[in-house]
């Protein structure tokens, strides 16, 4: 039987779905952070469970048992709406997110998503839905998309989940989408017939609208210097590129029209080892040292944690700062909020206490900081004259190394966990003990905000934190060294 999930997954490359089904051990399995912002999202669909009073959900795992308990509930007209109902049509099964008894024997079709606006993928889900759905004999009158309402604010109680989620009707375009699934379906099914995956090359559509976690698999054969493994590039661009046999960074010429950067890994890889611009040293010239190095962690929760604040929202808790001196000392302060309460003006006020006054340089990387420090300068009137002295201070390191700086190491990417350990031979969070990205700090801080783990798991969980931030900012330090190191070679 097929599901929702591969008919999707059709949608975007025959070859992922086919391997989805047929192969799946070929999948890279998605980092912990990526599992945790899945589940949460998951969560938020059983918050959406209270918009329908008096529902039934069906509990059964096993599909054929939901499709048996969905038939009993469908023919109990006192049941209002039935939670993850199963429906099957013409070999294709869904679960449905709530199936609403509407008046005449008509029903409505609400799925429950975790963001706040309606994104194609959401309304091509719906259509595979319904298709099924009308199939199978049921009359659908509605459509609804149940999304986060972004301008929902909190007040002191329990969350309105009433006011938290917007119900969307999206019936026009979901009928009309709805009318291409069968289609869909029979191709799927033409592909999986066959003994071996379909022959699709990579291309820029393994990233839309998701990158596909075949990935590595389908481009592990392509050569080191393949273009796409240093960076994305557009449909119509590489269709270009591709018609002209120039899939490959050696066979790039000075006049073809891709970026900069890509000019530069051709450069770099030839070379074997960083190639930078003229132009760094005065990209450079005010960055220090002395300076310091500063790197914040955020959470933020569909489900706002505090009153006043909404879907979504920033709330800083966390801030890593290394300070390096003229002649060459390190040292390293943090601040991690202690929880039960909102960490925001604790988190402005001890950054004060350690950056105010000071004219150094504050280096980081991306403007994330900058805009943090806007958001809680906003929240905060009496605290903003300070922090906009502190936002003036910034320099931004990242557009400085899409712009100057690359090396056979970055395979693509500027992110900090790819160019520093690329430029410092050593370096790394290989070693770290239980968080190794943002993602996961986000989701750990807010297990702990939310006060879900006993007092051994909050105090680990804390120690992971502040370890994980203070690399981030050791990062910037030796990253800083490895670029002055390069200007002086």
């Amino acid at each position: 039987m097929l599901t929702k999930t591969t008919l999707l997954a059709a949608r975007q490359c025959a070859r992922r779905a086919w391997l989805l089904l047929r192969d799946p051990a070929r999948a890279t399995p998605p980092p912990a952070g990526q599992v945790a912002l899945r589940d949460a999202g998951r969560a938020v669909g059983r918050l959406a469970h209270g918009l329908f009073p008096g529902a039934v959900l069906v509990e059964e795992h096993d599909f054929a048992a939901a499709r048996t308990r969905t038939a009993t509930l469908v023919a109990e007209p006192r049941v209002p709406t039935i939670l993850e109902a199963a429906v099957e049509h013409d070999g294709v099964g869904v679960r449905v997110d709530a199936l609403e008894r509407l008046a005449d024997d008509a029903f409505g079709l609400r799925e429950v998503k975790s963001g706040t606006r309606v994104r194609d993928t959401h309304l091509d889900d719906l259509a595979i839905q319904h298709w099924v759905l009308t199939g199978a004999g049921f009359r659908i009158a509605s459509v609804e998309l149940v999304l986060v309402d972004p301008d929902y604010v909190r007040g002191d109680g329990t969350p309105e989940w009433t006011r938290f989620f917007q119900r969307r009707d999206v019936t026009g375009e979901v009928v009309k989408r709805s009318a291409a699934v069968a289609t869909h379906a029979q191709a799927l099914r033409t592909a999986l017939a066959e003994t071996e995956a379909p022959a699709i090359e990579p291309s820029p559509h393994c990233s839309m609208p998701y990158r596909c976690e075949f990935w590595e698999h389908c481009t592990a054969p392509l050569p080191p210097d393949w273009i796409l493994h240093f960076g994305r590039v557009h449909p119509e661009q590489w269709a270009a590129l591709r018609a002209a046999g120039t899939t490959r960074l050696a066979q790039l010429g000075e006049a073809d029209e891709v970026s900069p950067v890509l000019h530069r890994a051709r450069q770099a890889l030839a070379r074997g080892r960083a190639v930078v611009t003229p132009e760094l040293a005065a990209a450079l010239a005010d960055f220090g040292p002395p300076a310091e190095y500063l790197d914040f962690e955020t959470v933020n929760a569909a489900v706002p944690l505090f009153p006043a604040t909404q879907p979504y929202q920033r709330i800083p808790f966390q801030w890593s700062l290394h300070r390096l001196d003229a002649a060459g000392g390190l040292a390293h302060f943090d601040f991690l909020a202690a929880g039960g309460g909102d960490p925001r003006r604790a988190f402005a006020e001890t950054l004060l206490a350690r950056t105010g006054g000071r004219r150094e340089p504050i280096i980081v990387y991306s403007d994330f900081e900058s805009d943090v420090l806007a958001e809680v300068a906003e929240n905060f009137p009496d605290l903003a004259s300070d922090l906009e002295e502190v936002r003036g201070r910034l320099r931004d390191l990242l557009p400085i190394m899409r712009a100057h700086v690359y090396h056979p190491g970055f395979r693509g990417s500027f992110s900090l966990k790819s160019v520093a350990p690329a430029l410092v031979p050593g370096f790394g969070y290989g070693d770290l003990a239980g968080i190794h990205d943002g993602a996961e700090a986000t989701v750990q801080l807010a297990r702990l905000l939310a006060g879900e783990c006993d007092a051994a798991t909050a105090a680990a969980i804390r120690e992971d934190l502040r370890a994980y931030c203070a690399r981030d900012t050791e990062a910037l330090v030796r990253l800083h060294a490895a670029l002055r190191a390069l200007l002086a070679a």
